[in-house]
């Protein structure tokens, strides 16, 4: 199989995992039309976000329609199996779509008969509730509908419900009107973020992809670490930590990578449960790697009102942490079972990958540079694709050129033509790319590099349809919290039990999203849990962006946390075990997302964030430094305690003093740090000692 075969089959199999449906768009004429509508849904978006011409409300409201258009199109073409009820689910695809139209075209009469809805608006906006709820139910299972249902009774009956849950009542033309039209239901902040950031930033993946970048990702990782100690493993968590920084995806990534590297890590020694908890764990890492992140993030900063470069700089160090602890504990894994490293005389050499194929970083380096320039998401997003699509359409091109000095000098002008966007705008670089359109459509090679172009609109349309869906359907659950005010019922109830104890109501936030979680995928978890719980830690002096990346963590730990561990359950066919011990391998492999949460609640400069006591007098950036070695300490302490491995093998009393050690400098209470330090230091040199004399005996 040639490697672009294989990338697609991939993808395919990525998108079985995520949208419940079969692979590709269907056969025949129903599945070359899906497939078309694909590209004109992506078309439609990347105009949008380059041009903005458009009122908001009717780019959120088309946005809909076209995930409403294809997402019916595709349920007819790979589920249904008689005649009769494909053309049932066309005529629902054919009927979303017209409720993005019917607000395009009546945009200025709905806005001016506000509150006084016609018949017709009621049918659409009814016509739209129940269509988004049947497609959200057919692709995302039963839980999520049923949870968004259970939101929007209590609308119409809450007013029936005894104590702090009753509400004033409200008619049936006033939900409509809440949920169908404005922006505080379906095309509110959710889909709104689906739009604007999501939908350009997956299909910037697709492009990515498809130039080839999973495959220099692959050959850097095995490359830089598959010589260390329990070689694959760790491949496996650098190659997902590098695919987080432009897919934000998740058990995507497990199906999409793990049918390489699970067998890999099996036939190098790993248990089964061990290799599928390792790529679970750093598959679902991906969604707090910057700079893409997961579409989370995105929410997060629209939610916020904040730069989305504030989201990636509060990241940055809990994901190391995060991918620090996975690769130690492999690593301690791997000593345990006397495992080594790959043979380094077949291993790719990573900076000749890197030499080989560098213009492939180029748009993620932009991307990146953009993000923290100070430009909007949309804006990044858009260029960075852009980009991505010149060099595609400019490979066949300089492949023609003979002689390497006038190839350096072609890309050198496209490159300069490209990156002029930054003083002449959007079109000189529309213009640039539609002039490579035209050169590409005259020769063989080019035409071939079209249909690369094509393939890849067409395939990140797929990809963004569930989490497009998901943040259409949760768009019922913040309606719902907005039109009623039952979310202060809530915090209230948080901010009663936090004034006696933070921890516990940090504590209550966790089991929320783990239990959601175990139903539900992490951005509607997120947008849920956040709209509850954010404004009440936030009034028990948590820092607002702390107590959303808390919810943030927990939402993606519920995907690796037993009994329902969504990740672990799609990596248990290719590791050949049950998911349920996948997962618990998985829960001490990400240790650092369950610890660190809590730690950046009460020490907030681990997500550089406010300043504590320590910077008052040493300065902000040794407070950083300082709290972020203790985090690596303790952390590192735990994967002692939780592998039973060190320098060797570690004693039971070993274990259990650097589980204390541990505990005690994660514990921000006064004395706790200096017990810590001496407890790690107690325990760290016995080991070295008891090891050392083994050692010696061991050569007598």
């Amino acid at each position: 199989m040639t490697e672009p075969q294989r990338i697609e089959v991939i993808a395919q199999t990525a998108e079985e995992a995520i949208e419940g449906l079969p692979a590709g768009f269907g056969e025949g004429l129903g599945g070359r039309i899906a497939f078309w509508i694909a590209v004109t849904f992506s078309a439609f978006q990347i105009w949008a976000a380059a041009y903005g011409t458009l009122p908001s409300q009717i780019i959120r409201s088309m946005h809909v329609g076209f995930l409403l258009l294809l997402g019916f199109a595709l349920v007819a073409n790979l589920l249904a199996k008689r005649a009769a009820t494909k053309a049932l689910f066309w005529a629902l695809a054919l009927l979303g779509f017209s409720t993005g139209l019917y607000n395009w075209v009546f945009y200025a009469d709905i806005i001016r008969r506000s509150g006084f809805l016609t018949t017709a608006d009621i049918v659409v906006g009814t016509l739209l509730l129940v269509l988004v709820f049947d497609l959200s139910r057919r692709l995302m299972g039963w839980a999520l509908a049923t949870i968004a249902g259970i939101f929007l009774a209590y609308c119409f009956f809450g007013q029936h419900l005894p104590g702090p849950l009753v509400h004033r009542g409200y008619d049936f033309v006033q939900i409509i009107e809440h949920f169908s039209f404005g922006t505080e239901g379906i095309y509110g902040t959710p889909i709104y973020v689906s739009a604007a950031y999501i939908f350009i930033f997956v299909v910037f993946a697709a492009f990515l992809e498809r130039a080839g970048m999973l495959k220099l990702f692959n050959d850097f990782a095995l490359g830089l670490v598959g010589g260390w100690r329990g070689g694959p493993a760790q491949v496996c968590i650098l190659s997902s930590a590098l695919m987080g920084t432009i897919s934000g995806s998740g058990v995507a990534n497990v199906v999409a990578s793990g049918q390489f590297t699970i067998p890999l890590m099996k036939r190098f020694g790993f248990r089964s449960s061990f290799a599928g908890g390792v790529e679970a764990t750093s598959s679902m890492g991906g969604q707090i790697m910057p700079p893409v992140m997961g579409a989370v993030a995105f929410i997060m900063a629209e939610t916020l009102n904040v730069p989305y470069a504030s989201v990636v700089q509060a990241a940055i160090l809990p994901a190391i942490l995060y991918f620090g602890v996975c690769f130690w504990m492999v690593y301690l894994e791997a000593g345990k079972a006397g495992l080594k490293g790959m043979d380094k005389a077949g291993l790719p050499n990573p900076w000749r990958a890197v030499k080989e194929q560098w213009p492939l970083v180029l748009p993620l380096v932009a991307l990146v540079w953009l993000l923290f320039a100070g430009f909007t998401p949309i804006f990044a997003g858009t260029m960075g694709l852009a980009l991505v699509v010149v060099l595609i359409l400019g490979a066949p091109l300089a492949a023609l050129i003979g002689p390497f000095v006038f190839r350096l000098l072609f890309w050198i002008v496209l490159g300069l033509a490209a990156a002029s966007f930054i003083r002449f705008g959007v079109d000189l670089l529309a213009l640039v790319i539609a002039l490579l359109v035209l050169a590409c459509a005259v020769f063989k090679g080019g035409r071939e590099t079209l249909l690369i172009v094509r393939d890849a609109l067409a395939e990140g349309a797929r990809n963004a349809l569930p989490v497009g869906i998901a943040c259409a359907i949760v768009g019922v659950i913040i309606g719902t919290l907005t039109l009623t005010g039952i979310a202060s019922t809530f915090i209230g109830a948080i901010i009663a039990i936090g004034e006696n104890n933070l921890f516990l109501s940090l504590l209550l936030t966790m089991l929320v999203c783990l239990v959601l979680g175990m139903g539900i995928p992490t951005i509607p978890n997120y947008i849920i849990t956040s709209s509850l719980a954010g404004p009440a830690l936030m009034e028990l002096g948590v820092p607002l962006l702390v107590s959303h990346m808390f919810v943030f963590y927990f939402g993606i730990m519920a995907d690796l946390t037993p009994p329902v561990a969504l990740a672990c359950f799609a990596a248990a066919p290719m590791a050949k075990t049950s998911g349920l011990k996948i997962s618990l391998q998985a829960s001490k492999l990400a240790v650092a997302g369950f610890v660190v949460p809590f730690m950046a609640v009460y020490t907030p400069a681990l997500m550089l964030q406010d300043a504590g006591p320590i910077a008052a007098t040493f300065g902000y950036p040794v407070e950083v430094v300082y709290i972020f070695t203790k985090a690596c300490l303790a952390i590192g302490l735990w994967g002692v305690a939780v592998v039973g491995y060190g320098l060797g093998h570690a004693l039971w009393w070993e274990r259990a003093l650097a589980m204390l050690a541990g505990a005690t400098l994660v514990a921000a209470l006064p004395l706790t740090d200096e017990i810590g330090f001496a407890l790690a230091a107690l325990v760290i040199g016995l080991h070295w000692v008891r090891m050392r004399r083994r050692g010696r005996e061991g050569l007598a």
